[in-house]
């Protein structure tokens, strides 16, 4: 996944003494410690795997920093700007690459970033069946619930959404399923299943409005609500009867309801499920599920 994207001193090790199934991050700072992520825990990487000695790591430098970049673009920074005015790099099997440096800011909007600092590689992880917990709450008689699912970043929120997507598919349920892939992150691997139809790299706001004119969707999937446009776009969807599953970033249900961007939300009770994801027994744990009025009908 990560080949020819990776410096050989990088890859190798993590390849023959790790495994790429087994992580959820490699983490690289500018003259720090390359950090490997694995099941909430954090790891240095060494010649030999992984080690919690500071003296056995590798460190990073500026110019590996810059080349894993310049890979991952297939070689053309230019073909990405777009995607790095917004702090990432999406590769073409769906993997996730922030970065970190100088933003340059011209009337308020980042016009881009130079002196490349930082890189946090996402691997993405297909896990089958990690919303059936969920489903029964979800899927109802009256069909597919609108539903946030909640979590700190790395929690897992996407691959639950993508497998949900997927066991829709596999049970023949006789639903459009548009999945607005914002960042490329969704449709990985084996793909979605049968029944979904799939738009990437648009905002929510074009992504909802476009898609609905031309698909015609029972229900939307799309990751990461945050800003009054999401909301907004929710809402339009929600009044032109299509369904929704999303997810957003919060580390509890308390921390959730502070966001002043979901109030209107919240307060009209758009969404009748909340399921709550979080690390503590690893990524996808599911915490709790909640109805429309933040009663929890399920916990573990």
């Amino acid at each position: 996944m990560l080949e020819g994207i990776l410096p050989d001193k990088i890859f190798l090790p993590i390849k023959n003494k790790v495994g790429f199934s087994a992580l959820n991050e490699i983490r690289f700072r500018a003259d720090k410690p390359v950090i490997l992520s694995q099941m909430g825990q954090k790891f240095f990487l060494s010649d030999l795997g992984k080690t919690r000695s500071l003296n056995e790591a590798i460190f990073a430098t500026s110019s590996m920093i810059e080349e894993i970049i310049f890979r991952a673009s297939e070689c053309s920074i230019y073909s990405v700007s777009e995607q790095i005015k917004k702090g990432y790099i999406v590769t073409s099997n769906g993997v996730r690459i922030g970065i970190a440096g100088n933003e340059v800011e011209e009337g308020g909007l980042v016009k881009t970033m130079t002196g490349f600092s930082s890189v946090n590689i996402r691997i993405p992880h297909e896990v089958n069946n990690c919303s059936l917990k969920a489903y029964s709450s979800i899927v109802t008689t009256d069909g597919v619930l609108n539903t946030l699912v909640i979590s700190p970043p790395g929690a897992g929120k996407t691959t639950f959404l993508r497998d949900f997507v997927c066991q829709l598919s596999q049970r023949n349920l006789p639903y459009n399923i548009l999945v607005l892939d914002e960042r490329g992150e969704l449709n990985i691997g084996k793909g979605l299943g049968n029944y979904a139809d799939v738009i990437s790299f648009a905002s929510k706001k074009n992504g909802f409005e476009n898609g609905i004119r031309s698909m015609s969707p029972n229900i939307i999937v799309t990751d990461e609500l945050g800003e009054w446009e999401d909301v907004e776009a929710v809402e339009y969807a929600c009044n032109c009867g299509v369904n929704i599953l999303a997810s957003t970033h919060s580390d509890s249900m308390d921390s959730f309801l502070q966001k002043s961007a979901f109030k209107m939300l919240i307060d009209e009770k758009v969404f009748k499920r909340y399921i709550v994801l979080s690390m503590r027994e690893g990524p996808g744990t599911l915490e709790g599920i909640y109805d429309e009025n933040f009663s929890r009908i399920m916990r573990w």
